[in-house]
């Protein structure tokens, strides 16, 4: 049984890809702080429940130059909203906020791979290596 067929770890691998994503967006919005009329974006956390089965989606490849992504996994819901305090620019990202919540998302990636990383530990131990 090859590992990506175990429930946790395909958990865990999209837990991990959602952070990455989700930082990229974070790092869009901090760096688009002075843009005039930006809006910020999150991205919605993944569910995890058993009842809901989404079939994963690849990514839409426009030009057959484009890189096909490693895994194929499915990309992520965008949040757009909130309670945003909009400058007379019209740009509301809130440079606090954003780096809250880039350290929550690199704290989560942290446990997330240190789980992942033991679990391997032990699938190792238990056949002998």
């Amino acid at each position: 049984m090859p590992i990506s067929d175990i429930p946790i770890f395909s958990m865990l691998r999209t837990k991990l890809h959602w952070n990455q994503e989700r930082q990229h967006l974070l790092a869009e919005n901090v760096a688009n702080a002075d843009t005039p009329g930006f809006r910020p974006s999150d991205l919605a956390a993944p569910n995890f429940d058993a009842a809901s089965s989404v079939a994963p989606v690849a990514l839409l490849r426009t030009r057959p130059t484009h890189l096909a992504s490693a895994d194929g996994s499915a990309t992520f819901d965008l949040q757009r909203g909130g309670q945003f305090e909009v400058v007379p620019t019209g740009n509301a990202v809130s440079l606090e906020d954003e780096m809250m919540k880039v350290a929550a998302n690199q704290m989560d990636f942290q446990a997330a791979s240190a789980i992942y990383t033991r679990g391997l530990g032990l699938i190792k131990t238990a056949i002998g290596k």
